[in-house]
């Protein structure tokens, strides 16, 4: 069960559309390696340009597009970089809640499931960045779920945050394979904090 205490919120959110990307951003977007990304840049596949003074690129949205159509890939990816997130919970109303909070005062693309085969589904449709996983899910194996969705290629760079677990159980199931894990009650900010860290945006 999700509960969340929203202690602040943060003004004007996210903005939703950008013209130039890091290259974390491309990755997540192409949903490769940021290595990847790196030797499209440096072999000249993906044009771009260095931020002078550090080794930081940048790409601009018109050369990222001609690269994505030049090598077939589906440009539903490029919502502008929005963090995909779906919310794995069996009590819907209070999962949507912490839903609607997500993408109105963040910007984020969320969706709800109330059960492993749903998640299964909205999964593979989703292509979700972060799942935030409730431990507490009825009749569910939490390891296979996890198990489940590293054996699924389009998902393996999706990060997978356990809720619910203390910070014992929580180090434990970060051994299984969870990216971290968050226990109850929390806030608005330490939700977005873990998402933000398992997308971990590089340059």
């Amino acid at each position: 069960m999700v509960h969340i205490c929203i202690a602040e919120t943060f003004g004007g959110g996210f903005t939703m559309v950008k013209d130039v990307f890091t290259t974390g951003e491309v990755a997540r977007i192409c949903r490769v390696a940021p290595r990847t990304v790196s030797k499209w840049f440096d072999t000249g596949q993906l044009r771009g340009y260095r931020i002078p003074g550090s080794k930081d690129r940048r790409i601009p949205k018109d050369q990222l597009l001609r690269f994505m159509r030049t090598h077939g890939m589906p440009l539903q990816g490029l919502e502008v970089g929005v963090t995909r997130v779906l919310i794995v919970d069996g009590e819907y109303e209070l999962a949507d809640v912490l839903r609607s909070t997500l993408e109105r005062e963040i910007g984020y693309s969320v969706q709800v499931a109330t059960g492993a085969f749903e998640a299964g589904m909205l999964a593979d449709s989703f292509r979700p960045h972060v799942i935030l996983f409730d431990l507490g899910l009825a009749d569910c194996d939490s390891q296979a779920v996890l198990k489940a969705l590293r054996s699924n290629p389009d998902l393996s760079a999706t990060k997978v945050i356990a809720i619910g677990a203390n910070e014992q159980d929580g180090q434990k199931y970060t051994g299984f394979g969870f990216e971290s894990y968050l226990p109850k009650p929390f806030d608005l900010r330490t939700v977005v904090r873990e998402i933000e860290n398992a997308t971990n945006v590089l340059t």
